[in-house]
Order: C-alpha cells, then structure tokens, then sequence
C-alpha cells in the first residue's frame, strides 16, 4: 500500500507515518513546516516541502504537486492549522489551510484517483455541546473560525464522495497527547505548555478555573484509528467517527499530574467540557482505546527527569 501523508512532520502525522513504515507502507510527507519539524520526519519516507493552500513545492517551484497524488492508495489529510484561540486572531490565514488547503487535497485525490482520503477533523465542531458523552449526531456550533473551519472540511468530504465518487472518512480528534507533542508556541497544547513549563521550572498556567474538562486521548489510539479507517473495506462517503478516549480530567486534574505550582491566567472563551461518544468508532471501525493518561503522565515525567 502507498500513503500520502500531509503534516507528516506534525505532531500526529509523524506518530502515523512511523506507523505505516513499520507496517510496510511506502509513504509520502507533504508539510510546509510551519508548525512541523524537520527532525520528525521519518528518513524511510519521501519528503516535500509543500504548502497546501497554494499546492507549490517550496523548494522546487516548477515540481509539479499535483503528480505526487499518482500511484497512491490513501491520502491521510493531517496537515492544517491549529487550535482555538490562534484562528480567533487570524482567521484569514488559518482558512486558507484549513478550507483551501483541505479543497485542495480533495482535488488532487480525486484527479489521481485515491481509494480513499482520512480527513482529520475535530471535536471543535460541536462547540458547547448539550449531551455528554456527545455523539457524532449531535449538532455542529462551532465557537472559532477554527472549528468551523474544520467543519467545512468535513463537508468537502462528504461533497466530494457524493458527487465526485471520492470514498471519504472524518475522525473527529478530541484532545490528543503523546510523544513529538509540540512544547513551543502558539499551537501547544495545555500538555505541552506544562511540560515546557515543569522543565523550565515555572508555575504552570492555567486558563479560566481550570475546571474545564478535556477528553484526553493518546495519540497512538489516533493513530490506530486512522489505519483502521483506511483499510476497511466498505466505503464511509464521508461518515464521521469520534476519536476520544471516552473519559475526561480537568485541566486542574492534569495540573496535579505534573505537579509544581499553579498559577491561574487570563479568561478566554472555550467549551466548559469536552467527552466523546466512541462506540460508533468502536463498533464500526473496531477501534479499541488504550491510552490511560495517568499512566502516560507518570512515564512522560520519569523520561524527563521533572
């Protein structure tokens, strides 16, 4: 099997492309390194630099992308730009990546003629949902440009398999952790921010109370569901899975994880709870997972002496 991996530099597509390698798939890596980086790139993968909101070769700019899509099995869609409060600011920026970019993709899929495309969506697009757990049903209210921005992407998707014939399928990502999460920047997340911060022996900061809740899950179970979906053989037209453990901590509750001092920082607007619904996941695609944060917390602290 060939794979194409966009963001395969990123924090879950390098989980994946390591993954697909073991397994003997021959993949390629398209990620602009905007937010990927060069040292996740797996060696036994071809690599190009390529932004997919302009689909240029960064390096070469009379390479031709979309002739890379040719031959391939899967694409697995990771790359985009991330997280809540950043889009808020930016969003003209974030939706070139993130709707233009996923556009794209479809696109060069569908000319190559790609079995399939494993679009990674996100549990942002529920916003403040009503019913925990939240299932895939539940209506989408996305509360930034970036939840609604991957939203529209999963409406490409689905587009793009009703009338295109393009096989699609959505993994809605709730709050993953797990090894190469980025530690620097804007787009780290709360698990990286606090071990930037337990390394540099500063208080962790917390937003609002810290008694929002967060479905944490382990980016090995993202990994498995993404190979899974792949490799199904009916067709999803864009049928949306939830990818969440299915239990939740608060961000207090991690705080003491890592341990050291708290200190609480400014309000911002987020969801007060997060909490996937996986038995569609389960039941469909046999995605079974394991991911106990605790456990990981304590090994993640002990590799790195904090």
């Amino acid at each position: 099997m060939r794979a194409l991996v966009t963001g395969g530099a990123g924090f879950i597509g390098s989980n994946l492309v390591a993954r697909l390698i073991d397994a003997g798939w021959g993949v390629i890596i398209l990620d602009d390194l905007s937010t990927g980086k060069l040292e996740n790139i797996n060696p036994k993968a071809k690599y190009y630099k390529v932004d997919i909101s302009t689909m240029k070769d960064l390096t070469n700019p009379n390479r031709n992308v979309f002739r890379l899509f040719e031959g391939i099995d899967v694409v697995f869609h990771l790359a985009a730009k991330a997280r809540v409060q950043p889009s808020i600011a930016d969003p003209v920026s974030f939706n070139k990546v993130n709707v233009d970019g996923t556009l794209n993709i479809l696109l060069a899929s569908h000319n190559a003629s790609v079995q399939r495309v494993v679009y990674s969506a996100s549990s942002s697009a529920y916003g403040n949902a009503t019913k925990f757990p939240t299932p895939e049903e539940h209506p989408a209210n996305p509360l930034s440009p970036y939840g609604l921005q991957k939203y529209v992407g999963e409406q490409y998707c689905k587009m793009f398999s009703q009338v295109y014939g393009l096989d699609t399928v959505c993994l809605r990502y709730f709050n993953i952790y797990g090894e190469n999460m980025n530690l620097d920047g804007a787009y780290s997340l709360v698990m990286g921010i606090f071990t930037k911060q337990r390394l540099e022996g500063k208080p962790l900061t917390i937003t609002n109370d810290g008694n929002q809740r967060r479905d944490f899950t382990y980016v090995g179970d993202a990994v498995s569901a993404n190979i899974l979906a792949a490799t199904k053989p009916e067709n999803f037209n864009g049928e949306v899975f939830n990818i969440g453990n299915g239990n939740n901590y608060s961000v207090n509750q991690v705080a003491d994880m890592f341990g050291g001092e708290k200190k609480y920082g400014k309000t911002v607007k987020e969801p007060f709870q997060t909490l996937a619904d996986n038995s569609k996941a389960m039941l469909v695609l046999d995605w079974d997972p394991t991911g106990d944060l605790p456990s990981w917390v304590k090994k993640y602290k002990k590799d790195l002496g904090i």
